[in-house]
């Protein structure tokens, strides 16, 4: 009792607020949380603090019992005030209870998560950890049903009317056993062993299994990421889902495995989890020093007056050992930025993430390029379109001990960040179904073995495949790749890299390998390594694209507009539907360029790039003289004077349309 006293002080001095809104609660729930810092119990009491780490088996039930009498307290003090407050007229208190289930759930933030011995990794649990609080990062990748369980069952001794209670027992799956002796503690030894069970007095609780699964981000090459069920009861329950990154904290117990024909009953780690959060927006933050904003508003200073070199003193860092391939690095860099996001009124959400698809021949470069987008992303999943898991790129209802539970797929699990899939074109059918609902509503919806709900893929697709046998630029997109015609819709920008002969293009990429080879000749990648490595290059991207959020001017709005008439003009009725999107595409891609040049505003330099990237996607028809096999685009030693070019020709292309559509339209 006196450490339930010690408990209930802590909690009435520390959380009376919180105490004050449960008792005045009246959304009619069973259980309530009272969340409590483990710093705060720490420096309440630093003996208490370091018995809740070693025994929270003991310490987590008198906490909620505590709980209760902390309750008590409050609510006595504020009838008290109550009562100071009676002789005024026309004063109205909220009606208040004290509530039966108020549950403690204890946050462990700070340095305590340092401690390996207490924060260890999924794969490094041991048996050491069990029966201490421990608190596990990780990402769900099942969510079960959420079922009703037996809490308690109180029986009498028929001998001595003694009065207990038996609790259910986890390792045997939640059953409740019949007691087989009388635990009273009166002098003489009750040796009765029959028993009465109540009636009446039966406690049930919520119940949910989810699974949760190590971050492949924090492991080496060669390392399979372990995974760990948890359980959730009362109010912990649904508060995640499949694809959520989550911190758990609870005690780490063993179950015995599902009774299968001719296979072993073994005992299994399961956590019970005491405490959830979401930690999807902490766990994607990069800290960014206010020298290296300063860094980058220094480097802009530099080019101030030739803006397209420093954009491409930036795209030459990505994937500096690929020679070449500017419009490639060009769109890679515009897809992992991306535009902003458009809520209308109505709550019709417009995606601001972009997508790309390589299409290529082998020994392009397509599997570089995925996996280096996927070291600059915050978040990021690669995998192939035949060899992801069974829950493939989508989400799949897979069976475990006899109960159905949904398994996050690859789109699912990258929610926030990238998702790279290289052989895209082998994808399962089932996952060709749906990919086109996650790529464009960025959402999933489930209807399987009953379980019915909707999944977020806030996700950047990153594709890349072989075309079908040799390349025909006479055919469509669609039959060169077998893919359908409206999932090819969904990528903002479609390259395709063709190993055409050319003897001058194959002479520079073979002294540019063989450079590479000889470190001492290699002085151009070594000075790109230099200005923008990898970790900079990373915070830069995550910088523009949180601190950014781009408004187009009058001249982009007016360019943007007369492009897509000129495309909506020469487009068949069948791709009008793919145009509507290009439009889109389009201001996406202009957002990104203006993030990427470290600006507010979207101008025409941003529209004209972004019309760039739509015409060298090939699957419309170009009005760009110059664009064509993207394999071979290479760096301009001008940039800012190539660009001059390419905008005059823009403009005379889009200003000899308006006057064709003046003299169609007298």
């Amino acid at each position: 009792m006196g450490a339930e006293k010690i408990l209930s002080e802590l909690l009435t001095e520390y959380y009376s607020d919180q105490l004050q809104s449960i008792i005045f609660s009246s959304d009619h729930r069973l259980h309530y949380p009272l969340y409590v810092d483990f710093a705060e119990v720490m420096e309440h009491d630093s003996l208490l603090a370091h018995e809740i780490l070693f025994a929270p088996k003991d310490y987590l039930p008198l906490f909620d019992n505590a709980a209760k009498l902390a309750q008590e307290t409050v609510f006595e003090r504020l009838k008290t005030n109550w009562k100071h407050e009676s002789h005024e007229e026309g004063v109205n208190h909220p009606p208040a209870s004290i509530k039966e289930f108020v549950h403690v759930r204890i946050e462990v933030r700070g340095p305590v998560l340092d401690y390996p011995e207490f924060c260890p990794s999924i794969g490094r649990i041991r048996v050491k950890h069990r029966g201490i609080l421990l608190t596990l990062k990780g990402t769900v990748i099942r969510s079960g049903a959420v079922k009703m369980i037996e809490g308690e069952r109180e029986y009498e001794c028929r001998k001595c009317k003694y009065r207990f209670k038996v609790q259910p027992e986890l390792e045997s799956r939640n059953s409740i056993p019949k007691p087989i002796f009388c635990p009273s503690k009166k002098d003489k030894y009750c040796e009765s062993t029959g028993f009465q069970l109540l009636e009446g007095n039966k406690v049930c609780h919520d119940y949910q299994e989810i699974k949760i699964q190590e971050s492949t981000q924090v492991l080496g090459v060669g390392a399979i990421p372990r995974s760990i069920p948890v359980i959730l009861q009362d109010d912990l329950v649904d508060v995640v889902k499949a694809g959520d990154d989550v911190l758990v904290t609870g005690v780490l117990t063993a179950k015995w495995s599902p009774d299968i024909k001719d296979v072993r009953c073994d005992l299994e780690p399961v956590l019970v989890a005491n405490y959830i959060r979401q930690i999807n927006e902490i766990k994607l933050d990069i800290e960014i020093p206010a020298e290296v904003i300063q860094q980058f508003e220094n480097f802009w200073s530099e080019f101030k007056d030739t803006p397209l070199s420093g954009r491409n003193a930036i795209l030459r860092a990505i994937c500096p050992q690929v020679y070449g391939l500017f419009t490639v690095k060009l769109a890679v860099a515009l897809t992992l930025i991306g535009g902003v996001q458009h809520v209308d009124a109505s709550g019709t959400k417009v995606r601001g993430e972009s997508h790309l698809l390589l299409v290529g021949d082998p020994g392009t470069g397509k599997s570089q390029f995925l996996k280096f987008a996927a070291k600059l992303s915050k978040r990021s999943v690669i995998t192939t379109g035949l060899g992801s898991t069974s829950a493939g790129l989508t989400v799949t209802a897979v069976k475990d001990g006899g109960e159905w539970m949904l398994e996050a797929g690859a789109l699912v699990l990258a929610d926030g960040g990238l998702c790279c899939i290289d052989e895209f074109d082998s994808m399962r059918e089932h996952d060709r179904a749906t990919i086109h609902e996650a790529m464009e509503q960025q959402t999933i919806s489930v209807a399987k073995a009953g379980l019915v709900t909707t999944l977020s893929t806030r996700t950047i697709v990153f594709g890349a495949t072989n075309p079908k046998g040799q390349y025909d630029p006479d055919q469509s997109l669609s039959v060169n790749t077998t893919l359908s015609g409206p999932l090819i819709s969904r990528f903002d920008i479609v390259l395709v890299l063709l190993d055409t002969k050319n003897p001058d293009w194959d002479k520079v990429v073979s002294d540019h390998i063989l450079d590479q080879a000889e470190p001492e000749k290699d002085k151009f990648h070594e000075d790109i390594s230099k200005k923008w490595p990898l970790s900079l290059l990373r915070r830069y991207i995550h910088f523009v694209k949180g601190h950014f959020r781009p408004t187009l001017t009058k001249e982009a709005e007016n360019v943007i507009s007369r492009y897509y008439q000129l495309q909506r003009r020469s487009a068949t009725e069948n791709a009008a539907r793919t145009t509507v999107r290009m439009l889109e595409s389009l201001i996406r891609l202009a957002q990104a360029h203006a993030r990427l040049m470290f600006r507010n505003e979207v101008t025409r330099l941003d529209a004209i790039t972004a019309i760039l990237c739509i015409e060298s996607s090939m699957t419309t028809s170009a009005i760009v003289d110059s664009s064509g096999n993207a394999l071979h685009s290479n760096f301009s030693d001008d940039p800012d004077q190539e660009y001059a070019m390419q905008e005059k020709q823009i403009l005379a292309k889009l200003n000899s349309f308006d006057e064709f559509a003046d003299i169609v339209s007298m």
